[in-house]
């Protein structure tokens, strides 16, 4: 298994790709498991003026938008079973903000696959920190991205292998997002080269039992790299660390 789970779509708005591009693109590089997961506000917002607007319009209907969002890929799915494995994710922004673009209280997203939160370590998260009670509030698995773990761990004065443990317990996974392309202005995640590195981290995650994934954040399909994700892959399996739905 080659997994990408970390993909956006015209739904996105920051991405103009139909689905079907991302996924044709994906089968073309020797992806195998793809999961294709959009923002929250772009789906629920419906259209960009709104997804980027002020004030009222981003309270949109989730029961609504999530519901025909998910219909969507699962009817892709669907299409392209014989040919590569898609999942439906949906990404969850946590930033507070006075127009916020987080996750409505009421909106539920127990249906989706996946979901990734990001920014768990931001000042500003409406987590505080606390990934393990959002997940429960998710109902799904639930990834943490593009976060280096390992430094805000330390940050919350606890200790890595415990954390990862419980995470494991809680069927919560960590991404090893891999992007590199002129969306993300060809940065690089430096908690990703370290990761492949440093044995002693992949020591501790290993023992814990903590699932891993691999995602490019792909934006732009002609810009999509396989050889980032598909090294990724390999490097976790031969650390002997399991990829989550690995063998599903």
């Amino acid at each position: 298994m080659i997994q990408d789970l970390h993909s956006h779509t015209y739904y996105s708005f920051c991405s103009q790709d139909k689905p079907e591009t991302l996924i044709e693109t994906a089968i073309a590089n020797g992806i195998t498991q793809l999961g294709i997961c959009d923002h929250n506000y772009g789906i629920a917002c419906a259209r960009r003026e709104f997804c980027y607007g002020q004030g009222p319009a981003l309270n949109a209907d989730y029961g609504k938008t999530l519901v025909r969002y998910y219909d969507h890929m699962k009817l892709l799915q669907d299409k392209y079973k014989n040919r590569i494995k898609i999942l439906c994710g949906i990404e969850l922004c946590t930033l507070y903000a006075e127009n916020s673009y987080t996750l409505p209280a009421g909106a539920d997203v127990s249906f989706f696959d996946y979901c990734l939160v990001e920014n768990l370590d931001a000042k500003n998260s409406v987590l505080k920190g606390d990934v393990f009670s959002f997940a429960r509030r998710c109902g799904c698995p639930t990834g943490i991205a593009h976060t280096d773990l390992f430094a805000f761990i330390r940050a919350q004065g606890e200790e890595p292998y415990r954390y990862f443990r419980k995470m494991a317990e809680n069927g919560i996974f960590w991404e090893m997002n891999v992007n590199f392309d002129s969306k993300h202005e060809y940065k690089t995640h430096a908690y990703v080269t370290e990761f492949f590195k440093n044995r002693e981290q992949q020591e501790i995650v290993r023992k814990s039992g903590v699932r891993l994934s691999v995602g490019f954040d792909s934006h732009i399909a002609r810009e999509y790299k396989a050889d980032r994700v598909i090294a990724a892959n390999n490097l976790i399996k031969n650390a002997g660390i399991h990829l989550v739905f690995e063998g599903k």
